[in-house]
């Protein structure tokens, strides 16, 4: 077999080193990262629903821990990723309407959904202090 097909040089593909980071692409890796965070806080969710079927003793476990400055901090975070989430998910949804692709409408939506999950955040917590009446 003398004939042996010569070596094409192919270019590398290019990856997080070549491209500049941009808001979209940023927003792409922090849906999926929010899906993944997603995950974890249902078994949070879980361990809460086990412990209202568990008894008082239980429940007095986990209110602890979710009133604990970590707790608070793991569920604040848990309530930003379960809005972000759902805004990228509105805003794929609006993708796949064939709306939003271009530069200006991308940047908007990708800006919309930053602001967005951080705003119901802290209004859903200010809602909620101010309705369990503070810390």
């Amino acid at each position: 077999m003398a004939d042996s097909k010569p070596v094409i040089e192919r270019p590398l593909s290019p990856h997080l080193q070549i491209y500049r980071p941009m808001l979209t692409m940023m927003m792409s890796i922090v849906h999926r990262v929010t899906g993944a965070a997603l995950f974890f806080g249902t078994l949070l969710l879980a361990w809460w629903l086990i412990a209202v079927a568990s008894g008082p003793s239980s429940y007095a476990t986990f209110q602890w821990f979710a009133g604990s400055i970590i707790g608070r901090i793991i569920l604040f975070g848990y309530t930003w990723a379960l809005f972000h989430h759902m805004l990228g998910g509105i805003r794929h949804f609006i993708w796949d309407t064939g709306r939003g692709f271009g530069v200006n409408e991308r940047e908007w939506l990708a800006r919309a959904t930053l602001i967005g999950s951080i705003a119901l955040t802290l209004v859903t917590w200010i809602i909620a202090y101010a309705v369990r009446g503070g810390v």
